[in-house]
């Protein structure tokens, strides 16, 4: 009797409708705004259904224009392709746009020899800021929840993690946003079943042999089972605790950088006392300490708090000259009372970049144009279309610009130190430096970075979002569409 009343226990009666608790959620992280083009990320499984079904409730109350996006992952065969026809028969049912792409997530994972979970994650992410970066949708919508938020905390503690690990899933990251982070698996299925609307279940997810499945159907019911019936609850509101003191000591970190580092000919300096106690506690220290390893980091490499405690006891203990060499290309030296955090191999690398750089005029654009780009061993290819344009006009991955906005001269060039733009999207210009960090582009790409310039300004920059002074708008009557391709 014991074991029923707890396995009742599991999901607690809310008296509040289950879109309330959504509503709540969504204004208190201010999630979505007023005429936020919401793609809402429809897999065919119950959660992101019932995310539909809610948010659809909702949209008139939150002012939001809805789409229904998905993600072909090819990995189940006809399985997947009747997943897709599902979501798009949802979308259409309720008189909704429909995007969807599709990879061979298995055979890019095999040939990257990545992790077949992070590929699919990494894809099926990088549609989702397509979708952003084109102007389709201005938020992504998916549907984690609470038991998500719990298996995820549980499976980094399980592998061994910090504080950004207990922080599990965030309810908001950048363009994503997750409307049900606070609500049970169980209660969505109830949701569905009380209004007769069918799901998909992907059979992958009993595939115990990965963790995240063992974690799922085995170790957390045995603890709501024999340990705490509010084992979800209670993991969800530790990783909320997480993300609160976890970004606290973010910001005193990149205050401190800020404060106390320098940066001279690539290289951060930093005095070496200011990183010992009494001027910074250890936990504070070493999170100074990745801040500048990313900063100077040249290629992929990951730092773990072994790499920190070593660049600390450099710091307290070394002797001037002394040298760590450290992934991700980065070199830390003891020079006196300072440490340099600089790119391995510096000099060389910005000789070889100086040699690269190029700038090409475009010549009658409006007519359509094609630059080969030796530097880069690429082609980019300018054509004029009509605004709005007709299927088939435009190619995923391509850039359009506002042709009447355009001035004369249309140049395509490297990147140049000092370049700036306010990217579509942004409120304010921004250093283009400043967004290779954010976006994790290695000191030696940066130099040979294409943008294109417009009367001087910058209009676009590859693989980020058009300049907002001549991104297409609803008076836009021509476009001008910039596609890459490989020679």
């Amino acid at each position: 009797m014991r074991a029923k009343k707890q396995q009742r226990q599991r999901v607690p009666r809310r008296e509040e409708p289950l879109h309330n608790r959504v509503l709540h959620a969504v204004r208190r992280q201010q999630m979505l705004h007023a005429g936020d083009r919401v793609g809402v990320a429809v897999s065919g499984g119950g959660d992101s259904v019932a995310l539909l079904l809610l948010l659809e409730a909702l949209r008139d109350e939150l002012g939001l224009v809805l789409s229904v996006v998905h993600f072909n992952h090819q990995m189940r065969g006809r399985a997947s392709d009747a997943d897709e026809k599902f979501a798009a028969k949802l979308a259409a049912q309720r008189g909704l746009a429909f995007h969807v792409d599709r990879a061979p997530v298995a055979a890019e994972a095999k040939r990257a020899r990545a992790n077949l979970e992070e590929t699919a994650r990494r894809l099926r992410y990088a549609f989702f800021e397509r979708l952003a970066a084109e102007g389709r949708v201005d938020r992504i919508a998916v549907a984690h929840t609470a038991d998500d938020q719990a298996e995820t905390v549980l499976a980094h503690v399980l592998r061994g993690t910090g504080l950004a690990g207990l922080g599990g899933i965030h309810p908001a990251a950048g363009r994503v946003v997750r409307p049900l982070l606070g609500i049970r698996r169980t209660e969505l299925r109830l949701y569905l079943k009380n209004r007769k609307q069918p799901w998909r279940e992907d059979i992958t997810n009993r595939d115990i042999t990965r963790l995240r499945a063992r974690v799922r159907r085995k170790l957390l019911p045995l603890l709501e089972k024999q340990f705490q019936p509010a084992a979800v609850e209670h993991l969800a509101q530790l990783a909320e605790l997480a993300r609160e003191d976890e970004a606290f000591l973010e910001a005193a970190a990149l205050e401190r950088v800020a404060a106390l580092s320098l940066e001279s000919g690539g290289a951060w300096r930093i005095a070496a006392a200011a990183l010992l106690p009494p001027n910074a506690p250890p936990a504070l220290a070493k999170r100074i300490i990745r801040k500048l390893l990313e900063r100077a980091k040249t290629r992929p490499g990951q730092f773990n708090a072994r790499h920190a405690l070593t660049v600390l006891e450099l710091a307290q203990s070394g002797r001037s000259g002394s040298v760590l060499q450290l992934p991700g290309g980065v070199d830390v030296e003891r020079s006196l009372g300072q440490l340099v955090f600089r790119p391995r191999f510096e000099s060389e690398a910005a000789g070889e970049a100086a040699v690269r750089s190029f700038a090409y005029g475009l010549e009658d654009w409006q007519r359509g144009a094609s630059v080969c780009v030796a530097e880069l061993g690429c082609v980019f290819r300018f054509r004029v279309i009509d605004w709005p344009p007709a299927k088939g006009e435009t190619i995923e991955g391509a850039a359009v610009l506002d042709r009447n906005l355009l001035a004369e001269p249309l140049v395509l060039r490297s990147w140049r130190s000092g370049d700036h733009y306010r990217p579509q999207g942004r409120r304010q210009s921004h250093k283009l430096k400043r967004l290779f960090l954010e976006k994790r582009v290695s000191r030696g790409m940066r130099a040979t970075w294409p943008v294109l310039t417009s009367g001087g300004a910058i209009a676009w920059v590859r693989g980020f979002p058009v300049a907002a002074e001549f991104a297409p708008t609803e008076r836009t009557q021509a476009g001008l569409v910039i596609a890459e391709e490989g020679q």
